[in-house]
């Protein structure tokens, strides 16, 4: 915990103000420092108080802040002992009992301190947060760099917060909701955020388990779409606002040479919107020497191309996150979602092609979606998964206040299962605190990103499966199950709990789980299962396609082989060359690469002769190579034991290959062929 002190002689006495993000856990999420309680310590830098930032998600991370059943009480008591005036909590959905929690610990012991809420969530249920909890004080709403500076003046002067545009107040036994604040329309004007309140990047590499230091760089605020379920662009009030390149890249130096950042998460879901913004801030990075520092972002389709992603990349884009949400037309025509279906599959490959991976976002289990929609979905995640290297990210909806969906259908709200985003608060053994389970259950249109939206189309449980388990799929056989859903004439969602089901009972336990090792072991027995009621197979290339995922899975175990290979001329006769432990060559009934290329544009349904191919399997770090050779090479690369010399493998050759030329050119050949793969990585110098 870091702390700056401002001190002026006209005041007698320092107001102190501790900004607390609350406690969560989850191993994915939230393991980067609290951007918007930066920003709101460093507008008060300038002001006489002293400003305290805990973050108790580091807290549980660093092992100081145990979880039990009583880390509410824990947290309120560390922020008292800083004998706080004036404490301001961040809080997202999924933290928001645990701020109602501390909350009342700390009122219950210091009624005079004033409790202020901001964030997304307390901005759309402000009137109805300080109605039902009466030991909350404020609501900061939207935008809290002005609002909260202003806020901490009138209750440094001992004043209410009348009049304070954007705030929602407690005035004896009314509710005052004063009038919104306009936006601030120039960001570049925002100061720098001052990460020195909290510990070093590091602190948070190494206690989260990160393989770099990560810094948050905010490129702007605002979204101008409708989706039914998204609050971001409600809060901007659909307005975009971007902050200056210049500013941009000068705050990614700063965090670099001051604060040792090593990448960066580009804050803005808007980034590739504008594509000359985008070029601006990639030739600016290049400029400034910048571009070997990664960063992620997150992108639409149709706002790239390959010459703006091969941009990007040289920039130092690493990663983005395309939200693809459906593959349906009708639940894309609900949620008002446009997106082009048919540059999806290009786009992957595109982005991958760049050295970018791309992670895909897919939302299954709408309130009026069909099974039908629901296997549309899974449909294009397969396809996407058949194309290219990319993350499959699939979600249930999150009902967030203030959204649409949940203002349309907030009366059928249900506690069914807990999505993605309404874990993080298992403090009590790996389980809910009873209390926190009796809070959300309290208030469904406060908590309401812990509750469920049914759906016609799947049960809540089977939709939260899918959602877990499916990505295992599409990233492990996403050739193998569309073939086989298509085989068996089954749904791809009828298909795939099919499976989870038989491996429960395969397995003798209680409830169906995934993992990718079940995958590899148990797959191919349910496949079996699945085809021994059928007499013909109708697509005969099927066994290929299930033993090439299988061949692909198995040489991704192997460690990639780093030493170089070459030939010294003046002993190439003696020389022994060794094949490389790490690669796998097999053969296939079915001209494999042909039928791939088809999956790759959309083609499922062909018939294809039976033709003899040999492939070899080979893993290059994170890329799967997949080589078609012919028979002179397997069986040259089956003699290379070792043991033999170049020259005893050309003759054992000869007599199958090389009766068409002289034996000297017939060996000069081999040392060639012996040269490729050697450089391939297929052969090894001992």
């Amino acid at each position: 915990m870091h702390r700056l002190y401002f001190v002026c002689p006209f005041f007698d006495k320092l107001m102190k103000i501790v900004l607390v993000f609350p406690p969560f856990y989850l191993e994915p999420m939230y393991n980067l420092p609290p951007l918007g309680l930066i920003n709101l310590a460093t507008a008060l830098k300038g002001s006489v108080h002293q400003v305290v930032l805990i973050d108790f998600v580091l807290a549980i991370r660093r092992g100081t802040l145990r979880m039990s059943k009583n880390i509410y009480r824990d947290c309120a008591h560390e922020i008292l002992n800083e004998e706080p005036d004036i404490i301001g909590f961040s809080a997202q959905c999924t933290t928001y009992p645990g701020v109602i929690r501390i909350s009342k610990e700390i009122k219950d012991k210091q009624n005079d301190v004033k409790i202020v809420i901001g964030g997304h969530n307390a901005s759309f249920v402000d009137r109805i947060t300080l109605e039902r909890f009466p030991f909350v004080d404020a609501i900061v709403r939207g935008e809290g760099e002005i609002t909260f500076k202003k806020l901490v003046d009138r209750y440094e002067s001992g004043e209410n917060a009348a009049g304070v545009a954007g705030v929602t107040f407690r005035c004896g036994d009314k509710i005052v909701r004063n009038k919104d604040r306009d936006l601030i329309p120039n960001l570049d004007e925002l100061p720098f955020p001052d990460y020195s309140f909290l510990p070093p990047f590091s602190e948070y590499r190494d206690a989260c388990n990160l393989p770099r230091s990560i810094a948050i760089l905010e490129v702007g605020r605002g979204c101008p779409h409708n989706c039914i379920y998204c609050s971001e662009s409600i809060l901007w009030r659909r307005t975009t606002r971007t902050i200056s390149v210049s500013r941009l890249v000068c705050e990614m130096e700063n965090l670099f040479n001051n604060f040792y950042a090593e990448c960066f998460l580009l804050s803005y879901d808007q980034f590739t919107v504008k594509r000359s913004f985008v070029e601006s801030f990639c030739y600016r990075v290049i400029e400034q020497g910048l571009n070997h520092l990664p960063w992620y972002c997150i992108s639409r389709l149709d706002s790239v191309d390959a010459p703006l992603l091969k941009l990007m990349r040289e920039a130092g884009c690493e990663s983005m996150c395309y939200g693809i949400d459906s593959g349906s037309k009708k639940t894309l025509a609900f949620i008002r979602k446009n997106i082009n279906r048919e540059i999806l599959c290009q786009r992957v490959v595109e982005t991958s092609d760049q050295g970018i991976i791309p992670t895909l976002s897919f939302i299954i289990g709408f309130p009026e979606e069909e099974k039908e929609d629901i296997d549309e979905t899974l449909c294009m995640a397969l396809k996407t998964g058949i194309v290219g290297n990319n993350n499959p990210l699939i979600q249930m909806p999150t009902v967030l206040p203030g959204t649409d969906l949940a203002n349309r259908y907030g009366e059928l709200l249900v506690r069914g299962v807990d999505t993605y985003f309404a874990l993080g608060l298992e403090f009590d053994g790996g389980k809910r605190i009873e209390s926190d389970e009796k809070l959300i259950n309290s208030d469904p249109a406060i908590f309401s990103s812990f509750y469920n939206l049914p759906c016609p189309g799947r049960s809540l449980e089977e939709l939260n499966l899918i959602a877990t388990c499916f990505p295992l799929i599409v990233k492990l056989y996403p050739k193998t199950f569309l073939l086989l859903s298509l085989e068996c004439h089954r749904s791809v969602s009828d298909l795939f709990i099919g499976w989870l089901n038989w491996l429960k009972i395969y397995l003798k336990r209680e409830a169906c789980a995934l993992s990718p090792q079940e995958c590899y072991l148990y797959f191919r027995d349910f496949i079996s299962d699945m085809l021994r009621k059928k007499r013909v197979l109708e697509r005969k290339h099927f066994p290929d396609i299930l033993k090439y995922e299988n061949l692909a899975l198995e040489v991704g175990k192997f460690t990639p082989c780093k030493n170089s290979f070459h030939i010294d001329p003046e002993q190439i006769r003696e020389f022994r060359p060794l094949k490389s432990k790490n690669m796998i060559i097999e053969n296939f009934a079915f001209n494999i690469p042909e039928i791939i290329m088809d999956f790759t544009s959309g083609a499922f349904e062909k018939e294809y002769p039976p033709q003899k191919t040999l492939l070899l399997f080979k893993q290059d770090d994170e890329l799967l190579n997949v080589l078609e050779i012919n028979s002179f090479a397997g069986d040259l690369l089956d003699l290379c034991d070792g043991k033999k010399e170049i020259g005893v493998i050309s003759q054992e050759l000869y007599g199958h290959y090389g009766l068409d030329v002289s034996p000297g050119d017939f060996y000069k050949a081999c040392v060639e062929a012996i040269n490729v793969f050697g450089k391939r990585g297929c052969l090894n110098m001992e």
